[in-house]
């Protein structure tokens, strides 16, 4: 198979299974999804969902963040990975939204790159969930499935050579959504040490599966 068919059929399978993919960590602002994505960097959606609630009771806007101290805001997000970090990222994060960017969290990437605890992952998500722009954000998730079903080369070593080759040959209006796609069948199907190849629907183009267990 053509590495194009192999991206139509990857489209064209969830395009119709799951049409309107949503990321799974729980926001009502772009400012709730800025916070919950610096905090799921090498964490799961699940352990940030535990702990938001609390953290936007107490912090609900940029300038509620930009005023905390260190010491009011570790305890909040203490159970996540790096908190020690995180909690200086967000700290930093909501005090240039108060200083630099009006209360606003910003629609571009270079933009968004500038706040700290940001990188391009996390710019990202942000531009494409929050702004519908054709950003391809790649987590382990997307770097291991995308090569798993040959969408992108063996030789690809980092998520930037990986998303480049994502977006030749993705479609913009659903750049967005394959990232979804690729995250959600990594999470729940494609998983890293036990793949779940016979419940898997994409064997028919899947590389992985053709090579381990292919006749």
């Amino acid at each position: 198979m053509r590495k194009q068919e192999r991206f139509q059929a990857f489209i064209t399978h969830f395009a119709e299974s799951k049409p309107e993919p949503q990321t799974e960590l729980h926001y009502r602002n772009p400012y709730e999804l800025l916070v919950a994505v610096i905090l799921s960097a090498q964490c799961t959606d699940k352990r940030v969902n535990m702990i938001s609630p609390a953290l936007f009771r107490d912090f609900p806007s940029p300038e509620a963040l930009a005023a905390a101290s260190f010491e009011e805001l570790f305890p909040y997000i203490k159970s996540i990975s790096y908190p020690n970090n995180k909690t200086k990222h967000l700290l930093g994060m909501a005090r240039m939204l108060v200083d630099e960017f009006n209360l606003e969290v910003p629609s571009t990437v270079p933009e968004l790159q500038r706040l700290p605890g940001v990188g391009r992952k996390t710019a990202h998500v942000i531009s494409s969930v929050v702004f519908n722009q054709p950003a391809m954000a790649v987590d382990t998730h997307v770097f291991r499935v995308s090569k798993r079903l040959g969408l992108v080369t063996q030789n690809a070593k980092t998520p930037l050579e990986v998303e480049k080759q994502l977006v030749k040959h993705i479609p913009q209006h659903y750049i967005g959504k394959a990232h979804h796609w690729l995250i959600l069948h990594g999470r729940y199907v494609c998983l890293a040490r036990k793949p779940k190849c016979p419940e898997c629907e994409l064997t028919h183009f899947c590389r992985y599966f053709e090579k381990y267990h292919g006749l």
